[in-house]
């Protein structure tokens, strides 16, 4: 019986290499890289970005996501795009495309049919700007479920998002129409989206056309969000900062009291 109990005491007795303690940042970059695949586009894989040089270049690399670098043009980095439209047409449905933080980015009617998330590489949304030119109806136009975050749109004329169909989601974001004589036909938001009165047919199309504002700064043009289609403002929430008002809504279809 005393041998049996010094066996069993030797097998519970962890080995002294398993009490030894190691960091993450141990592993090699293809088991972190595997472990950065797991993570949501945002807000973990961004967040993780921010640790360090290292994990940035990792979290950032082109098998996690696509990435806009205009700087680079020309260099041939698999993933990596000269502008918003080149990334946009090479993404596939459900791809994350990171835009560095520049302010010399054109969108000019970009149609987006695919659902995607589009980030702002910088630390904050004025760091990347997408600058939609006049004589453009808009920035991006969507047709597809789309989230963006940490972005800057400005808009001569015209409207910064014109949304279609789908569920588009907006957060971190700074909107703006700048001024002009024709202040009155700008619009940050248009949505010409119609809700189905079908439950059958909304069922076969999946989630329900509409628009999320979250924490995001809108400046200019005659109203924040003009709608043509049949889904109207609600849940309005603002926020006002020292010099900025932020903003929550959504633009959906009318609940019933």
């Amino acid at each position: 019986m005393e041998i049996g109990k010094q066996s069993k005491a030797r097998k519970t007795t962890p080995p002294a290499s398993l009490t030894t303690t190691t960091t993450v940042n141990a592993l090699d970059d293809g088991c972190l890289m595997h472990i950065f695949s797991f993570l949501s586009p945002i807000p973990d894989r961004y967040n993780t970005a921010l640790v360090c040089h290292r994990w940035r270049y990792l979290a950032c690399h082109p098998r996690l996501w696509l990435r806009v670098e205009p700087s680079i043009k020309g260099s041939g980095e698999p993933g990596v795009f000269p502008s918003l439209e080149d990334a946009i047409s090479a993404a596939r449905p459900g791809d994350t495309i990171l835009i560095a933080a520049a302010r010399n980015h054109v969108a000019c009617n970009i149609q987006i049919k695919k659902p995607l998330c589009l980030v702002g590489g910088g630390d904050l949304p004025d760091d990347t700007v997408l600058t939609c030119s006049r004589g453009s109806e808009s920035a991006l136009e969507f047709l597809s479920t789309c989230k963006v975050v940490n972005l800057t749109v400005r808009a001569e004329l015209g409207c910064c998002f014109l949304h279609r169909s789908g569920r588009l989601i907006i957060e971190g974001c700074v909107l703006q129409c700048e001024e002009n004589p024709l202040d009155y036909l700008s619009y940050p938001i248009m949505s010409t989206a119609k809700s189905s009165c079908d439950a059958f047919a909304s069922t076969l199309k999946g989630a329900p056309d509409s628009v999320t504002v979250a924490r995001t700064r809108i400046e200019g043009g005659a109203k924040a969000v003009w709608t043509s289609g049949s889904l109207v403002l609600q849940s309005v929430r603002a926020i006002y900062a020292r010099k900025s008002i932020f903003f929550w809504f959504e633009v959906g279809e009318m609940v019933a009291a």
